[in-house]
């Protein structure tokens, strides 16, 4: 049975280490303070739209404490964190064990990879909406739960080899992808989830009131099409238009629901508005592109 780590137990990797857990999968989680208290005290308590509510026996470690070896490792701490893991990583690793960085922010497969070259770090992203709602307890609202994953072309790693862990996955309930271009997928979870964050956090606002014509909807667009004419000029070959895209996926969402960073600023809490939103103007900027809507949710978030 293939040994399963999540890094970060949050709402991503909280969704995911409970749906292993639910399919009997050996999964261990990696998390800190009384999160971890909770869980090692409760189980992982999920409360899923698509599985129900459920209390799940997973074993849970620090970084620091954990010793084993996985097959398998879902990277799945914020952008910000990144550093932080270059030890776990590599002490958890073999040289047939597969890392999948499901982040946020656009070319962290391979930051990771030259983070810990020792290891065979792919990529993948998420299409979830997921949150810690309490100590050990996670969240996962609406019927998105979609996982896309892939190697580089120049990693040489055998399709074979990634499609049996998604066909695993997709026997725990999980939607997975393996993609045949996953820059390009990578490229666009960015620009949907940075549009996404930074209409919700400069309008307060949840995504219900992005699913209605009128400003708040007008920004996401202004974003979508900001960073699409950044992807062009990547290079980024879109199978749809990526406007309608984004529209698609914020459309389906729960009404109620927020991004993770949204809910971080409100809180006065770190957050990755460097790589959602300053990140994509330092690049837009590179690129020659024009970014009037970004700049103005810029306005109100500036770098301190």
């Amino acid at each position: 049975m293939r040994k399963y780590l999540i890094i970060g137990t949050g709402g991503v990797g909280g969704s995911i280490a409970g749906f292993l857990a639910l399919a009997g999968k050996d999964v261990t989680c990696i998390a800190r303070g009384k999160h971890l208290e909770a869980i090692r005290r409760n189980g992982l308590h999920l409360k899923s739209d698509l599985k129900g509510d459920h209390y799940l026996p997973v074993k849970a470690f620090t970084s620091e404490e954990f010793e084993g070896k996985a097959d398998v490792i879902f990277v799945c701490v914020k952008g910000y964190s990144i550093d932080s893991i270059k030890d776990v990583l590599e002490k958890a690793s073999t040289p047939d064990t597969l890392v999948i960085p499901i982040l946020n922010v656009y070319g962290t497969g391979p930051r990771i990879g030259r983070m810990v070259p020792s290891v065979t770090v792919i990529d993948g992203c998420i299409y979830i909406v997921g949150f810690v709602s309490g100590e050990g307890e996670i969240t996962q609202m609406g019927t998105i739960f979609r996982l896309v994953c892939g190697a580089r072309p120049e990693q040489g790693i055998a399709r074979e080899r990634i499609e049996s862990i998604a066909e695993e996955l997709r026997e725990c309930g999980i939607k997975v992808d393996v993609s045949d271009d996953i820059n390009r997928d990578t490229f666009i979870k960015w620009a949907f989830i940075s549009a996404m964050a930074c209409t919700g956090a400069y309008h307060d606002v949840p995504m219900g009131e992005v699913q209605h014509e009128g400003e708040v909807r007008d920004t996401f667009i202004g974003l979508s099409q900001e960073s699409a004419a950044i992807g062009r000029k990547l290079g980024v070959k879109y199978l749809e238009d990526p406007v309608a895209y984004n529209l698609k996926v914020i459309d389906k969402l729960d009404p109620h629901s927020t991004a993770s960073m949204q809910k971080d600023l409100a809180r006065g809490h770190q957050s990755e508005i460097q790589g959602m939103l300053f990140d994509m103007i330092d690049l837009g900027e590179k690129l020659g592109v024009k970014l009037n809507t970004y700049y103005k949710v810029a306005q109100k978030f500036r770098k301190v």
